[in-house]
């Protein structure tokens, strides 16, 4: 597989994995991989972040392929799959999938192809929610809701518990156009809460990395007494515990984490802003083993890079 970087500086082409690496890095000094469909998994970074100041990131958005909630299992698996081979070619340590769905339909299939820890966020949420209600709701997005991950996690951990799941496909087109303030957005999720709230969870979980954007709207909503829980937190904790385990924590200060996307750049760029606090820059990764060949996009003089990866 080829790596070809292209902007008005420079191009570059190489076959061997790891050849853009400056120097020879120790395993514990490689970044960690975290990835999403798009922006979702920017919350999950958020608390890695946080948790973890030492350690160095790489951040992948899927956004040509967004939403991941709505497609086949196959689909998933096959990005799931294209992102991970790109990553340990990269390479990363470990791998986060900041994914719900791609979690719940694809983890256990990739955990056995690649030779790196991936970590998935579904196990971690629903421990996390089983310990603090008895009436828990989820909300995710359909493929989620359908393969009853979360249900079957919870059940496991508290078999007393109850579990009421709503699949809410508009909440991510929603958060990805940057329509979180609108009038419709808060009637969309007043819809997707009012079968919860009638069966009186007393715990939500945000089934999906996208939804803690929504926290302002979500949580206006909601009975002051329901309890959140944000997998993102549960999920940096795991990634903790892992890390430790498998002796992969770093000594060395952080390098500034980077960005990529399958979709446009700026647009990313544009949108991540109001959660990351900064413009980020941002390059495009396209994966050409598709049937169609997809044109690199033209140089920008912007804050995003013009930058083009071609796989």
């Amino acid at each position: 597989m080829a790596f070809v970087f292209r902007d008005s500086r420079r191009t570059r082409i190489s076959t061997e994995p790891g050849q853009f690496h400056q120097g020879r890095k120790s395993l514990q000094q490689l970044p960690i991989g975290v990835f999403d469909s798009g922006s979702g998994g920017l919350t999950v970074l958020k608390e890695l972040q946080a948790q973890l100041p030492r350690e160095s990131f790489l951040y992948f958005g899927d956004t040509a392929n967004v939403p991941y909630g709505s497609q086949p299992q196959a689909n998933i698996l096959q990005y799931s799959r294209q992102i991970l081979d790109w990553m340990t070619q990269y390479p990363v340590k470990m791998a986060i999938m900041a994914c719900n769905t791609s979690s719940a339909l694809a983890l256990d299939a990739v955990r056995s192809e690649f030779n790196i820890p991936i970590l998935g966020i579904i196990l971690p949420g629903a421990r996390a929610a089983a310990v603090k209600g008895k009436r828990i709701g989820i909300i995710a997005t359909p493929a989620t809701v359908a393969s009853n991950s979360y249900r079957e996690a919870i059940l496991e951990k508290n078999p007393q518990a109850e579990v009421f799941q709503v699949a809410c496909p508009e909440f991510v087109p929603l958060i990805e156009g940057n329509l979180i303030d609108e009038p419709t957005t808060i009637n969309v999720v007043q819809q997707r809460l009012q079968p919860l709230i009638d069966a009186q969870i007393d715990t939500l979980v945000y089934g999906c990395t996208h939804y803690p954007h929504l926290a302002p709207v979500v949580e206006a909503l909601l009975p002051k007494s329901v309890k959140i829980v944000n997998p993102a937190v549960r999920m940096a904790t795991a990634t903790a515990q892992e890390l430790s385990i498998l002796q992969l924590h770093t000594s060395r200060r952080p390098q500034r984490p980077r960005f990529f996307v399958s979709g446009c750049p700026k647009q990313f760029a544009s949108l991540s802003k109001q959660w990351l606090g900064r413009r980020p820059w941002v390059d495009q990764v396209i994966f050409t083993d598709e049937l169609e060949t997809v044109p690199a996009p033209k140089t920008s003089t912007a804050d995003v890079t013009a930058e083009t990866i071609v796989l």
